[in-house]
This record gives structure tokens, C-alpha cells and sequence, in this order.
């Protein structure tokens, strides 16, 4: 499997951040990609209101990405944000392209670091894994992270990628932090891990005022070892990467932490 991550910066306009999108799917379907990575918060990017501009998992913006992975060939992968029925919305992951039609709902809300993601967001419930060109792929957004059981339980679900989709919230080693927990999370759950983030709204000058989750960048691909086998820095761009499933068996043999787990 090729894949592709795009580093991007969402701004207010969901439908200009899909133009967005399709940028990164032309110059992804150019390398030959499978399958397209955007961050969370695609849509729109956090700091600004989201029920204003939350559409169903099958609305105007979904089908519209949907029509972007069919015109270049390839799965993609985008944060929107989704109605929820108690008047708050979901973080919503959306997956369509190759007669793929799906959607996790971020479970772990960011409710750290002085944010309360649960005051305008509902969490998920269910996990997901879906077969994208042969791999079984799961998805996570970004605090999902910080939580190891997902990665093993998602593993446990047959996941042999696990893909990350963030917007990194700024502040004092959080760029470190990124790195080690996307490396932990492959050594976890013995998976290859694709974690794309936002770029760093001030690499571009824009500033923060609100110091919402608006994203670092440092998008990394990492192997099942936790080796990191492409990165990028603070600034917008697309990482592309290979990835071949059967290296995912040979490491669960070496390093059984799946099967010897007592608790």
C-alpha cells in the first residue's frame, strides 16, 4: 500500500478547505497513492463554531469528498464534524472512495491542556476497521493518542495500519510529545501508524489568539517497530510513504505483546 499524508491548514470556509483536499489528491494520485490521510478538523479548523457548519456523514461536504476520491481513484480520509441529537457535534472521521463508505466518531474528547472539547462535542462509542486495498486499516483521532488501549484493541480488530488524524494543539514539548506517543503506539500495538496533523498555522504567519488545537505539523509515518520511516516539519506538505502488511506478522511473532497481555 502507498499512502499519502497531506499536512494542510483548514480555515473557516469547509468548502475551501476542500479544495484543499483535492490539491493533495492530484499531487497523491500523481505518486500513485491508495489512500489519502487529511487531519482532523478538516472541515473547519477548531476555534471557530462547528454546529454552524455540521453536516450528516452523508451530506453536501461528505458526498463532495467523496466525488474528490473518485475523480483521482483513491480512499480519503478527512476530519468533519457531524450533528450529534443532544445539540453538540461529533468529531467525526470520514472514509470514502473505492466503494468505501464509513465514519468514526472520536471517542477520547480533549478535555486536557485547559480546552473542554466536551463542551461542544459528543464522544463515540464504537471502533473501526476497514479494508483499504487489501490492509486492514483503523482509525484514531488525535487524544486517542494518548490512550494505548484503542491501539490494542484496534489491533485485536485485525488492524494492521493504524491511521492518526489530529490537530495538535501547540504549547511547551507537545511537538515531542506527538513523536514518542506515535512511535508508542506502534510498538503497542505492533502496527504501522500514520499520524497526520495540521500544520502550524504560524509557519504561514497566521496566529492563534484563541490558543484553540490548531495544530504543530511533524506528520510521521512509523513501522511496527517504531522506527519513523518519513516525517515532515511545522510547514504544509504531503508525505508518501510505502507500507507492506506482511512485515506486520514477523514483528508480532518476535515481539508477541498482543498475545502475552494479562490484562
Amino acid at each position: 500500500m502507498r499512502i499519502a499524508l497531506a499536512q494542510l491548514i483548514s480555515g473557516a470556509d469547509p468548502y475551501a478547505n476542500l479544495d484543499l483536499v483535492a490539491d493533495a489528491a492530484r499531487r497523491a494520485a500523481e505518486q500513485g497513492a491508495d489512500l489519502l490521510l487529511c487531519p482532523e478538523a478538516t472541515m473547519r479548523c477548531f476555534g471557530l463554531p462547528l454546529l454552524e457548519i455540521a453536516e450528516p456523514a452523508d451530506g453536501p461536504w461528505a458526498r463532495r469528498l467523496a466525488g474528490i476520491a473518485d475523480e483521482h481513484a483513491l480512499v480519503i480520509v478527512a476530519g468533519m464534524f457531524t450533528p450529534s441529537d443532544d445539540g453538540r457535534v461529533r468529531n467525526t472521521l470520514r472514509i470514502v472512495g473505492g466503494g468505501i463508505d464509513a465514519a468514526y466518531d472520536k471517542i477520547h474528547l480533549f478535555d486536557a491542556f485547559g480546552f473542554t472539547e466536551s463542551d461542544t462535542v459528543a464522544p463515540g462509542e464504537e471502533v473501526l476497521v476497514v479494508e483499504i486495498a487489501g490492509v486492514d486499516v483503523g482509525f484514531a483521532l488525535c487524544y486517542d493518542l494518548r490512550f494505548p488501549g484503542l491501539f490494542t484493541t484496534l489491533a485485536d480488530r485485525g488492524a494492521q495500519l493504524i491511521c492518526v488524524a489530529a490537530s495538535w494543539a501547540p504549547g511547551p514539548g507537545k511537538v515531542e510529545q506527538w513523536e514518542l506517543l506515535a512511535r508508542a503506539r506502534a510498538l503497542d500495538s505492533t502496527c504501522f501508524i500514520a499520524a497526520v496533523g495540521q500544520a502550524d498555522p504560524a509557519t504561514l504567519g497566521i496566529e492563534n489568539p484563541t490558543n484553540a488545537p490548531t495544530g504543530v505539523g511533524h506528520s510521521a509515518v512509523v513501522s511496527p517497530v517504531g522506527t519513523v520511516l518519513g516525517a515532515l516539519g511545522g510547514e504544509p506538505g504531503l508525505l508518501v510513504a510505502d507500507l507492506d502488511p506482511a512485515d506486520v506478522q514477523p514483528v508480532r511473532q518476535a515481539i508477541p505483546v498482543l498475545a502475552n497481555r494479562r490484562l
